[in-house]
């Protein structure tokens, strides 16, 4: 298990639901879905390590630890059953815990993420960015990365959204930074968790999104499994619960309440 200091919010009443945001964001990023959500739901938030007040797993962020200290918030809070959203590098987090604690997990859903290793030239990517935060040129870092998670069309209008992610981003630790590249460039291929787990999965995709090539990953996952629910977003890009905040928020109200037990 992991031993470190795990920073959430806990909101609302009634079913829970686990948020756990990307690479480079905080909890906060989740602000306005959870303030729909949790009028209905009991959401939780957490920040997972090396970013926003959770402490950096060090050397490396395995995507296993951080789903231990998730593990470690529900055990604290409770919780024995949740549903559980993972955006980007938080869904590789939300496989690894689907993986290792199956039986705590009523459904996934994975936010614009996919359950595939790194391939060879985003391992170089990740060594890119390793280099620069080493270099401390993290402003350059950020100034690149994050204006990327936003379709191009949505960048003017959410300027202020962009600028809040940058500004939270440059507070973190680089050293933590660093750990969470290094456990994602050596996280293992889990797709098996999507074809065989049985788990129901909601799975959002971005038609827009600069980072997960929509026209060549639907082919590619859309027969995997009659477990997962896709939802399409055609505005948005990397980050669709903030570009189509309310379609994001209304799919997510509708498959918990189909797959909710009892």
């Amino acid at each position: 298990m992991l031993n470190s200091t795990v920073q959430f919010i806990d909101e609302g009443e009634g079913t829970p639901l686990v948020f756990l945001h990307g690479y480079l964001e905080t909890l906060s990023v989740w602000d306005q879905l959870s303030g729909r959500l949790s009028k209905n739901f009991r959401v939780i938030r957490i920040d997972l390590p090396g970013h926003g007040g959770s402490e950096p797993i060090l050397p490396s962020g395995k995507m296993e630890l951080m789903a231990d200290g998730v593990k470690n918030v529900l055990d604290h809070l409770g919780i024995t059953k949740c549903f559980l959203f993972g955006h980007s590098m938080g869904g590789y987090a939300a496989l690894a815990f689907v993986e290792k604690y199956p039986s705590l997990v009523d459904g996934y859903s994975l936010v614009h993420s996919a359950p595939f290793a790194d391939t060879d030239e985003k391992k170089k990517n990740r060594d890119r960015e390793i280099k620069m935060l080493e270099e401390e040129r993290k402003e350059l870092l950020i100034n690149t990365s994050i204006p990327k998670m936003f379709a191009d069309d949505n960048l003017e209008r959410l300027h202020g959204e962009v600028e809040k992610i940058k500004k939270e981003a440059a507070a973190h630790n680089n050293k933590g930074i660093v750990s969470v590249l290094r456990g994602m460039k050596d996280r293992p291929d889990r797709t098996n968790i999507l074809k065989y787990s049985g788990i129901p999965c909601l799975w959002f995709l971005g038609k827009k999104d600069n980072h997960i090539d929509f026209n060549t990953v639907y082919p590619k996952v859309k027969d995997f499994s009659p477990e997962i629910t896709f939802e399409i977003l055609d505005r948005s890009g990397h980050i669709g619960f903030i570009e189509q905040e309310e379609q994001v928020a209304d799919a997510i109200k509708g498959w918990v309440s189909k797959n909710m037990q009892g």
